[in-house]
């Protein structure tokens, strides 16, 4: 069976090294978008937004109010990060460990090595949450009823299975750097990996439910 046989229609496979690249403004950097819901939206109207970005230089992070942050060193010496009313003062110089903050936050950064990559997951207050996490070696399972209509997997680390993506029950092989996305339907039940370092960075996305709801 072929991958594009074997994909749900509302999950998409995505390659970190095939991203394309965007200039930021102040030219400290660059992001390469990886999915960007709902389909169209801009940085005003996204309900959900997950992207790979390359900072540069010293510099303030863009302000995104209304909007929950959640950031993740993936290489290099990695930043610190201070906003003006003091609310926050980290150290993201540890790879894969998420830090999350609000989108309001006037930050400035500052480079503690050289270049970083950063994964970078953005969600709405009013429409979502997110959860990251990095799950390791083994592998998880979860309910089919229980599991997300959206969220992402990016390959840290080892050969990943995830699925299943068919009716035969096969996943699908995911390398470092290969992930997917999914949004619209659930995502994976299962996920499997024999390799004892591997590594999956792991987004999940919930609604907001409503009073009615």
């Amino acid at each position: 069976m072929s991958e594009a046989t074997a994909l749900p229609p509302h999950w998409q496979r995505f390659d970190r090294a095939s991203l394309v690249a965007t200039p930021w403004k102040n030219g400290g950097g660059l992001t390469r978008e990886i999915v960007c819901q709902p389909p169209g939206a801009d940085l005003a109207r996204f309900d959900w937004r997950v992207s790979i970005a390359h900072i540069a230089s010293d510099g303030p992070f863009s302000a995104f109010p209304g909007v929950d942050r959640v950031i993740t060193l993936l290489e290099g010496g990695g930043v610190q990060l201070d906003s003006s009313d003091g609310s926050v003062a980290h150290c993201l110089g540890t790879p894969w460990q998420p830090f999350a903050f609000a989108g309001e936050a006037r930050i400035d950064s500052r480079l503690l090595g050289g270049p970083c990559e950063d994964f970078n997951v953005m969600t709405r207050r009013a429409a979502c949450r997110a959860t990251v996490r990095v799950l390791r070696a083994g592998g998880f399972g979860v309910e089919a009823d229980l599991a997300p209509s959206a969220g992402l997997g990016l390959v840290l680390r080892g050969h990943w299975q995830l699925g299943p993506s068919s009716a035969d029950g096969t996943g699908t092989p995911l390398s470092p750097g290969q992930g997917l996305w999914w949004s619209g339907g659930p995502g994976p039940q299962q996920g499997h990996c024999a390799d004892a370092d591997a590594a999956l960075l792991w987004v999940t996305i919930h609604p907001v439910l409503t009073a009615k709801e």
